[in-house]
């Protein structure tokens, strides 16, 4: 099976009230992890690279390693440029075999941010390539993304239909609460989901696929392996996974995931070093962080998304 876009995905999955998940890949095994996950559970997958992954590990690396995931799995699989900065970079990744894109261009003007993804669309659709675009900004840090709470914004559901009508995008990225980083709430603060945005964008929207960004729970129990063996999270806090699950009963038809998987393999890494200080071989340690991978995709895919028994 090749390459795949998510336009049957997001249908199904619009029907069936679940969400794909877009699990952000930067090497070999975390690839094999969720690839691994994703054949048990016999789910659709997007793999998604971001800016700050294709200068890492170098774009052509990465399509060869998403590409040896399809043909191992014959899964269902979408290749998904995360938050493209610009045309250009939704471009090259177009021309360099991706079948989604994200032109990320929340930050500019209403007005702006309608031509610039439009331009976007234009190009992707000429090569049945689909787009992912934003309206509202997350806070948070993660790989290029910057974005100060004072400037978040929530997304204001009176303009999306106009927004979605001008430029053509395929799926719509919403800022209702969530935000970049593991660091995305403070110890005792209580997270808080906008699901009133999301229920009224669904109405102006009806059977339009809503995407989720920010929406890594950080798993606590990972957060205190880190903790106990040499590091220092203490204030890592992600969205409850019960309000994802809400958010995929409802128009979220794609829910980004990173943190949890960074968060997993760092903890598997330093809790082997620890047992293992003896240990050079990356095949040792990196063997624990793929398997950690595995597990936490496992448990997205059967718990929170709902997309299990969906490829």
């Amino acid at each position: 099976m090749p390459l795949v876009t998510s336009t049957e995905m997001f249908k199904k999955a619009y029907k069936g009230g679940y969400a794909i998940g877009a699990f952000n890949v930067n090497n070999m095994e975390t690839i094999q992890g969720i690839v691994e996950a994703g054949k048990e559970c016999n789910s659709p997958l997007i793999l998604q690279v971001s800016a700050g992954a294709r200068k890492y590990a170098n774009p052509v690396y990465l399509k060869h390693l998403i590409q040896a995931a399809v043909e191992t799995t014959g899964l269902p699989i979408v290749m998904h440029l995360d938050h493209g900065a610009d045309f250009e970079a939704c471009k090259s990744a177009i021309d360099d075999g991706f079948t989604s894109v994200m032109i990320d261009a929340s930050h500019h003007a209403f007005k702006e941010n309608i031509e610039i993804t439009k331009k976007v669309v234009e190009y992707a659709h000429e090569r049945g390539v689909v787009v992912e675009a934003e309206l509202g900004q997350l806070a948070g840090i993660e790989d290029a993304v910057n974005v100060k709470a004072e400037d978040a914004n929530f997304t204001q559901p009176d303009e999306v239909c106009e927004f979605t009508e001008k430029t053509g995008c395929d799926s719509l990225a919403i800022a209702i609460g969530t935000s970049h980083g593991a660091y995305k709430f403070k110890p005792g603060q209580k997270p808080q989901l906008r699901f009133d945005i999301l229920e009224e964008v669904g109405k102006r929207l009806p059977g339009f696929p809503i995407v989720l960004h920010g929406a890594s729970s950080v798993p606590q129990d990972r957060v205190a392996i880190i903790n106990q063996y040499g590091g220092k999270m203490p204030d890592a806090i992600g969205i409850p996974e019960e309000m994802l699950r809400k958010a995929a009963s409802m128009a979220v038809c794609k829910i980004n995931i990173d943190s949890d998987l960074r968060v997993a393999c760092t903890a598997a890494i330093r809790k082997h070093f620890f047992e293992h200080p003896d240990h050079f071989d990356p095949r040792q340690y990196l063997g624990d962080a793929r398997a950690a991978v595995k597990e936490i995709v496992k448990h997205k895919i059967m718990d929170v998304l709902g997309s299990n028994d969906k490829a």
